[in-house]
Formats: structure tokens, C-alpha cells, sequence
């Protein structure tokens, strides 16, 4: 009988002759054709493919069974659970929205837009952060001169790679000496100056990382050729078309420089893939979700995360690590759903405004970290523009100079821990290193679940590594920034 007419089922199969004997003589003949196959020292035939299913018709040809698994069994080959899933995020929405309503109750509404001012200005007459950042105009115009007389050979390379490093620390020495001595930063200040700091240094690294590469191609080019090298000269550049094909130094110019300064991307190249024009609903789509999620952002943080926060400082002093552990799983949800709601906010509307915005085409900001079964996955598939900078300006180079692979993966997670310890500890005036032992963790973590947990377990993994290791970061800073200014 054919596969097709299997498939068909009991509806339109030839009724079987009847054995004499019943149930005895059936497998009676089961037993002989069974041992036919032994034998001769044969296997028997396949069972049929799964999924099929095979009827049993009794005599009076009204049988209503099959041969088949129950769905949840895995050899059933079931998997469509999308109403289960539809079940978690109901009960998700209803077990958060209890909680949420059980803090409307105990604390009453504590969102205030007045307060959220007071975390970026202590004085509304100094604005210490905007000055700070307005100041990181004179390093990116720095970077600029320096390859142009680079460019045009008024200053030697060794001369030229002194003063870009020279740049380069200040850019990193500067702001950080100003949040710490100046009184009327606040935290939240010196966290976003900092930050953007942090972006132009990555930036103006592989800026002057770049050009160095069309420099030493220029002259191979010219020793191979014997003859100069010809490109377009500033000017030119100056006054060409945005989707034109640059070469160096053409690209040396101001509108390059800005272009690429707020480019959603930290790797530099002389020609970005453009998109053909801006799509006027989709950027007001992602400005409406920027300012949306950036209200919610604020509003969960002043309703649900502080006054938690607030109430696991005594616990912390009394050492009651039971209460302890409740804390931080009761902190551990919202945590968790802010950190979502930034990723989206920043990572898809933020990143996305600002690439249509400036027609930028590379649109892949993440991938899909969220299936990631190992750590080291998850680090190179959430954020894909420090990705793609450690992958071309620090792990591949040092490849090249013979390092060894898990070395050259540990030094990338050194670098990425000091700048996680400095965009916290500076900005709140204390140094404790729980950012910078957080992330230097994620190198035996990140070994512990390659090696042992597989599949579904190591995504669990990451899962529970990122609700419950954020907040226990959160609680310790907090607790140490409470006693060190509060007492």
C-alpha cells in the first residue's frame, strides 16, 4: 500500500479479511512473520514514517481509533503552542498589572516631572553637562586637522599617531575630571556627558584608524604604480553631492567629520550605504515612540523601581539575607522590564529616527539575542555597532599579532568592564568596581554555559544572568552611594 493511500487513513482502506481466532491469531501471525525476519537473520521492514497513522477497523466497520502520541509527547511531532504562549503573556500582563496596582495603593502616585528636572540641573542657572558637551566639539575638529596635515605630509606619521593619542586621552581624562570636580553635576548629567564621550572616543579611534589604512594603500599604490596617487582634493569634496563616491582625502572635510559624528554607527568608512530618501512616516512613528517610552521609561523608575529600591536599604544594613533575596527579586521584575523597554527605546526608535533622519542605510543596530543559548552570543548580537568596533579595531588586530583566541575574547571583555566601571563609578563620585566584576564575570559564566548547558537550558541561562544580575549591580551601588552620602 502506498504512503498516499496510508495517509488517507481508515476512510478509504480495503477492509481487512478477517482472521479466525480473533486477537490470539493475529498475533499469532505477528509473532511468525516476526520471527520469519529473525531467520533469516533480517531486520524487519521500517514502521511507517511518523505522523502516519495506522486505523484499527473492527468487524462491524465502525471503529473511531488510530494509532497516534498525545500532542505534549515529543514523539508526536507537535508544535504549534501559540495559545499557550498567548496564556504566558496574559498571565505575564495580569500577574505585573497586581503588582502595579499594589504600588498605586501602598505609595500613592509618585511620578513628578518636576523631580525628573532636578536629576539633570542642580542650579538652573549652570549647566555644567550641556557645556561639557558642547566643549567635545574642540576634539572632534582636533582629529580632523590632525589628518589633514597628515594627509598633505606637514607632520609624520609618528607625530601624527602621538597627537591623536593625545586626543584620544583627553577625550577620556577631560570630562571625567570635570564631573568630579565640579559641584553642580548631577549623576544623571555626568552619565549622559560621559556616555557621549565614551561614543566620540570609539568614534575618533576608528576615524583616525581608518584614514592611517587609505594612507599606507595611497603609498603602496604609489611605490607599485611609480606614480602619485590621484584623488579628489578638499575642495572638491566640499562641494560634491552627498551620494558621490569619496576617496582619500577627499573625505577630510567638516561635512564628513559631523556626518559621521552622528552617524548611528562607531566604525568609520569614506562612503556609508545611503538610503534613496527619508520616509516621512516612519520617522514620526519613531519620534512618537521616543517620546512615548521615554515617559514610560521615567514613570516606572519614579512609581515602581525607587520606592524598591528605597526599601531594601535596611535589609542591606541589617545583613538579613533572606529579606535580602526577597529584594532583589522583587526589584529584579521592574528592573528587567525597563532595561526592555531602553533596549526598544534606543536600539530600534532612537537608532532608527536617527538613521532616517540622516538616511543612513545600515539599519542592523541588534540581532536576535534573545535566542541566544551561550553568553559570548549574547554580548555580539544585542549591540551590534560595539560589536562590529571591537571586532574591527581590537579582537581581529589582535589575531593577527598571534594571540591566542580565548585571550584576545577576555581582553575585549576587559576593555568593555572599564567602560561599564567608568560611565558609573565617575558620575556618582565613588569607585566600588561592581560594574567592572560584573562583566569580568561573563567570562567564567560565559564558559560555564558553552561547556555544560545546551540549547534551551543555556538560553534560560542568559535569561536568568540578565534579571537577576542587573539588579544586584543596582542595589549595590545604591547602597553604597546611600551610605556614603546619607550615612
Amino acid at each position: 500500500m502506498s504512503d498516499r493511500a496510508e495517509m488517507r487513513g481508515p476512510a478509504t482502506r480495503r477492509r481487512r479479511t478477517t482472521v479466525p481466532g480473533g486477537a490470539n491469531a493475529a498475533a499469532g501471525v505477528k509473532q511468525a512473520n516476526g520471527g520469519k525476519w529473525r531467520d533469516h537473520g533480517e531486520k524487519p521492514p521500517p514502521c511507517p514514517a511518523k505522523g502516519l497513522r495506522s486505523a484499527a477497523v473492527g468487524p462491524d466497520g465502525f471503529g473511531c481509533h488510530v494509532l497516534q502520541e498525545s500532542l505534549l509527547s515529543s514523539a508526536s511531532g507537535y508544535s504549534n503552542y501559540r495559545g499557550i504562549l498567548n496564556w504566558c503573556v496574559v498571565m505575564l500582563v495580569l500577574s505585573n498589572a497586581r503588582l502595579f496596582l499594589e504600588n498605586i495603593i501602598k505609595y500613592g502616585i509618585l511620578v513628578d516631572p518636576i523631580q525628573v528636572v532636578s536629576l539633570f540641573l542642580k542650579d538652573p542657572y549652570s549647566w555644567p553637562a550641556a557645556c561639557l558637551i558642547i566643549v567635545s566639539n574642540v576634539f572632534i575638529l582636533a582629529a580632523l586637522y590632525i589628518e589633514r596635515r597628515l594627509a598633505v605630509g606637514t607632520v609624520s606619521e609618528t607625530t601624527g599617531r602621538i597627537l591623536h593619542l593625545f586626543n584620544l586621552a583627553s577625550l577620556l581624562i577631560f570630562p571625567s575630571a570635570t564631573v568630579l570636580t565640579v559641584p553642580s553635576m548631577t549623576p544623571v548629567g555626568g552619565v549622559i556627558s560621559l556616555g557621549i564621550y565614551t561614543v566620540l572616543f570609539l568614534k575618533l579611534y576608528s576615524y583616525q584608524e581608518t584614514n592611517r589604512w587609505c594612507r599606507e594603500i595611497r603609498q603602496a599604490k604609489a611605490k607599485r604604480l611609480t606614480r602619485s596617487y590621484s584623488c579628489p582634493s578638499v575642495a572638491q569634496s566640499n562641494s560634491s553631492m552627498v551620494n558621490t563616491h569619496v576617496t582619500y582625502p577627499g573625505n577630510l572635510t567638516h561635512r564628513d567629520m559631523y556626518y559621521f559624528t552622528f552617524a548611528p554607527t562607531l566604525c568609520y568608512q569614506l562612503n556609508f550605504p545611503r538610503s534613496p530618501r527619508i520616509r516621512k512616516r516612519f520617522l514620526m512613528r519613531r519620534l512618537f515612540e521616543m517620546l512615548f517610552f521615554m515617559q514610560l521609561l521615567v514613570g516606572l523608575i519614579q512609581q515602581w523601581m525607587v520606592p524598591t529600591i528605597q526599601n531594601s536599604m535596611k535589609p542591606f544594613q541589617e545583613m538579613n539575607f533572606s529579606r535580602m533575596v526577597e529584594r532583589l527579586l522583587k526589584l529584579a521584575v521592574p528592573n528587567h522590564l525597563i532595561w526592555l523597554i531602553f533596549f526598544y527605546w534606543f536600539f530600534h526608535s532612537s537608532m532608527n529616527f536617527v538613521a532616517e533622519l540622516l538616511q543612513f542605510g545600515d539599519r542592523e543596530f541588534y540581532k536576535d539575542w534573545w535566542n541566544s543559548e551561550t553568553v559570548t552570543y549574547f554580548w555580539a548580537n544585542w549591540n551590534i555597532p560595539v560589536h562590529k568596533w571591537c571586532l574591527r579595531h581590537f579582537y581581529k588586530p589582535m589575531l593577527k599579532r598571534g594571540i591566542d583566541k580565548r585571550l584576545a575574547q577576555t581582553a575585549v571583555f576587559l576593555v568593555s568592564a572599564f567602560f561599564h566601571e567608568y560611565l558609573v563609578s565617575v558620575p556618582l563620585k565613588m569607585f566600588r568596581f561592581w560594574a567592572f566584576m560584573g562583566m569580568m564575570a561573563q567570562v567564567p559564566l560565559a564558559w560555564f554555559v558553552s561547556r555544560f548547558l545546551n540549547g534551551n537550558y543555556g538560553n534560560a541561562a542568559v535569561w536568568i544572568s540578565l534579571i537577576i544580575g542587573q539588579p544586584i549591580a543596582v542595589l549595590m551601588y545604591f547602597h553604597d552611594y546611600y551610605v556614603l552620602h546619607y550615612g
